[in-house]
C-alpha cells in the first residue's frame, strides 16, 4: 500500500479542485497514482477539472519572434525570478529566439549557432558566469507557412517579444498580410487564454480520446446506465469534450456570442479577401512539465534556528 503525502493529496486537489478527503481517498483506492486517481475522481462525477495539467512553476522567460511566414518561440528558464528582470538575462532570451528564426527548432543546433565569434551556448555560459545564476535553454518550436502569416502573442510580457507564456499560429491564406496577421494576433491571444490541446478532434492523440471513452462509460456503468444508453451518452460527451479541447470546435473567446473558433476563422475571411486554413499552434506556458525540488521552508527555519522541524499535522497525512 502506497503512503499517500499530504504533498500528494495538495497536488491531486490543485489539479481536479476536488475536495481534500476525496482527493485522499482516491489517492489511496488507487496506490497512489495521480492519473489512476483523476480517472477515479472523474467517475464518481467530482471532478470537473480534471484536464488541468499539473503546472509546476519554473524561472525564466518565453522568446517568442515572427518574420512573415516564419515564427519561433523559445523557453530559457533560471533559477529565480530576479535573473527574469535582468536585463542581460532578457537580451540573451531575445538573441536566442532571433537566432532560432534563422537555424531552427532544433536546441543543439540553436546552441552551436554563432553569434559574432562566439556560440549562443558559450554566450549562455558566459551569463551564467556573469549572473551567478544557472541558466539552461530549455525547448525551442517553429512554425512555417508557404503563404499566410505566423502570428504571435506574449503573455504577461516582461518585455517586448518575451514573458511568461508565448504562443505562436500559423494561419496559410492568399489574402490581405495585415487583415491576416491581426486575426492571427487574436487566436493566438485565444490560444493563450484557451489552452487548446490540439488543433481538431482528428489531431488528438487516439489512446486520449479512447481513455475519455472509457473514464465517460464506466461513470455511467457505475450509475446503472445500460450499454446501449451509455453508448448515446459517450458520444455526446466526446462531443463536449472536444469543445473543451480542440482548438477548431473552443468557442471564440473574442466573440460573446459565442461562435467557435472556426466560425470566427470563416466570418474572418471576408475581411481578409480569402480562404484561411490554420495549420498549427504552439503554446509555452513557463515551467510548465518541470519537476522542481520543493522547499521545506518550516524545516529550513528550524534547521537556522537550531530546532527541529515542527511535527506535522496528523490530519493531513496518512
Amino acid at each position: 500500500m502506497a503512503i499517500i503525502t499530504a504533498a500528494m493529496v495538495k497536488n491531486l486537489r490543485e489539479t481536479t479542485g476536488v475536495g481534500m478527503m476525496d482527493c485522499k481517498q482516491a489517492l489511496s483506492e488507487n496506490n497512489g497514482d495521480m492519473e489512476a486517481a483523476i480517472d477515479w475522481l472523474r467517475k464518481k462525477g467530482l471532478s470537473k477539472a480534471a484536464k488541468k495539467a499539473g503546472r509546476i512553476a519554473a524561472e525564466g522567460l518565453i522568446g517568442a519572434v515572427t518574420a512573415g511566414t516564419r515564427g519561433v518561440v523559445v523557453e530559457v528558464n533560471s533559477e529565480t525570478d530576479f535573473v527574469a528582470r535582468n536585463e542581460q538575462f532578457q537580451g540573451l532570451v531575445k538573441m536566442i529566439a532571433q537566432v532560432a528564426l534563422k537555424v531552427g527548432a532544433d536546441v543543439e543546433a540553436i546552441k552551436a549557432a554563432k553569434v559574432g565569434e562566439i556560440t549562443v551556448e558559450r554566450a549562455i555560459t558566459d551569463a551564467i558566469a556573469t549572473i551567478g545564476e544557472n541558466m539552461t535553454l530549455r525547448r525551442a518550436a517553429m512554425l512555417e507557412v508557404g503563404k499566410g502569416v505566423v502570428a504571435s502573442y506574449i503573455h504577461n510580457a516582461v518585455i517586448e517579444g518575451a514573458g511568461k507564456m508565448g504562443v505562436i499560429v500559423a494561419l496559410e491564406s492568399d489574402g490581405k498580410t495585415d487583415e491576416l496577421a491581426a486575426f492571427g494576433r487574436q487566436l493566438a491571444m485565444h490560444v493563450a487564454a484557451a489552452n487548446p490541446q490540439a488543433l481538431d478532434s482528428a489531431s488528438l492523440d487516439p489512446a486520449v480520446v479512447q481513455r475519455e471513452k472509457d473514464v465517460l462509460a464506466d461513470k455511467y456503468r457505475q450509475q446503472g446506465k445500460p450499454e446501449n444508453v451509455i453508448e448515446k451518452i459517450v458520444e455526446s460527451g466526446l462531443k463536449t469534450y472536444y469543445k473543451e479541447v480542440c482548438l477548431m470546435d473552443q468557442a471564440f473567446v473574442h466573440d460573446e456570442k459565442g461562435k467557435s473558433v472556426a466560425q470566427a476563422v470563416k466570418e474572418a475571411e471576408g475581411k481578409i479577401g480569402a480562404a484561411v486554413k490554420i495549420t498549427g499552434f504552439v503554446r509555452y506556458a513557463l515551467g510548465e512539465g518541470i519537476d522542481r525540488q520543493e522547499t521545506d521552508f518550516a524545516a529550513e527555519v528550524a534547521a537556522a534556528s537550531g530546532q527541529k522541524k515542527p511535527p506535522e499535522d496528523p490530519a493531513t497525512v496518512s
